[in-house]
């Protein structure tokens, strides 16, 4: 016959769950804000609410590769300030884009390779 489980060891057993159950209530929370349900931002280059949004200049662009190479300062993601290149969700925007204009952006990991997910020329 087994033995209750000790207050102590109770709470080592219930602390990761609880863990992992906050994490599960807090991520519908954290995608809210990303458009996947909704069409109405499709090929728009204004999509994404500014706080999200880091400042860049555009350092290449590589239409074969459909890459875009960007200057950005620190990322929301907590990616510091350099020099790289991103894949573009919509091809469309090489023909609305210069090579030194700035810009504002977000970016998501698409299948391990970094999309900008929404793009706006700043004047």
């Amino acid at each position: 016959m087994r033995s209750m489980p000790t207050p102590s060891r109770a709470r080592r057993l219930l602390l990761p769950a609880l863990a992992a159950a906050a994490l599960a209530a807090a991520a519908p929370a954290a995608f809210a804000n990303t458009d996947h349900g909704s069409h109405a931002g499709h090929g728009s280059m204004q999509a994404a609410p500014a706080a999200t949004l880091a400042d860049g200049i555009v350092k290449k662009l590589d239409q074969a590769a459909g890459r875009i190479v960007i200057a950005h300062g620190p990322l929301p993601n907590g990616m510091p300030a350099m020099t790289m290149p991103f894949a573009l969700k919509d091809t469309a925007w090489f023909g609305k884009l210069k090579e030194g204009q700035k810009i504002r952006f977000s970016i998501e990991d698409v299948k391990g390779v970094l999309t900008v997910r929404h793009l706006e020329t700043v004047k």
